[in-house]
């Protein structure tokens, strides 16, 4: 079965103050963000690999560098969260589980190659980073199953920071997209995934690729540091 890919890129990216898309900003290599997650996404599942993004802010821009690509808009970009717009995006997509990442994600090729055999063997799953537990970041904790009972930036002791990259299975699918609908307008979709969990007895893995590097872009020292990760 083909692989499925949702990029989202909905946002206005604020934060990083560019007058355009944030996935669109320049690395230091010449790619932009999102150039390269194409480039890795497509050396790790295949030329014919579904790719969909989720647009709203200047989408003509992302539609216009990335012409081969599949879209959905969100034509309320500007008044929800991340929820929504994968929430969109899940609608579109064949039968069959879906790898999704937000399009501010920097990371080494290392990261998909790392992840394709859970891919194949369709387990849901969070790509995170135990090295490192920031205050502002999404965190998760485990049950006693091994496996995600909490994921939000409100999670206390947390055991690692959730990277932006994340897998739903086919036979979890339907499940997340119930609960994406039931999200608030504004909550991220990790959001979805927790009531998911909670509710449906949804049982989802945390992948460590802490020994590869992941940056999402936020602010400035962000960029520099993808670029210094990079060089």
């Amino acid at each position: 079965m083909t692989a499925q890919v949702i990029i989202l890129a909905a946002g206005m990216g604020t934060r990083l103050g560019r007058p355009h898309p944030k996935p669109l900003t320049k690395l230091e290599t010449g790619q932009t963000i999102m150039a390269q997650q194409f480039q890795r996404v497509r050396d790790a599942f295949g030329p014919d690999v579904r790719i969909t993004v989720i647009v709203g802010f200047k989408m003509d821009l992302i539609m216009e560098a990335h012409p081969d690509a599949l879209f959905v808009y969100n034509e309320v970009y500007s008044e929800t969260n991340t929820s929504k717009s994968l929430l969109k995006g899940l609608r579109s997509t064949w039968e069959g589980g879906v790898l999704w990442m937000n399009g501010d994600v920097v990371f080494d090729k290392g990261v998909l190659e790392g992840i394709a055999d859970r891919i194949g063997g369709d387990q849901s799953f969070v790509c995170v980073n135990t090295a490192s537990v920031a205050e502002e970041e999404v965190k998760y904790t485990l049950g006693g199953d091994g496996f995600i009972d909490a994921l939000s930036k409100q999670v206390v002791g947390g055991l690692g920071e959730a990277v932006g990259i994340n897998y739903i299975s086919e036979r979890d699918k339907a499940a997340f997209v119930e609960r994406l609908a039931e999200c608030d307008d504004q909550d991220y979709f990790e959001r979805g995934l927790e009531l998911a969990i909670e509710r449906d007895g949804v049982r989802i893995l945390p992948v460590d690729i802490s020994e590869h590097f992941v940056v999402e872009v936020d602010f400035e020292d962000d960029l520099a540091r993808a670029n210094q990760l990079h060089g």
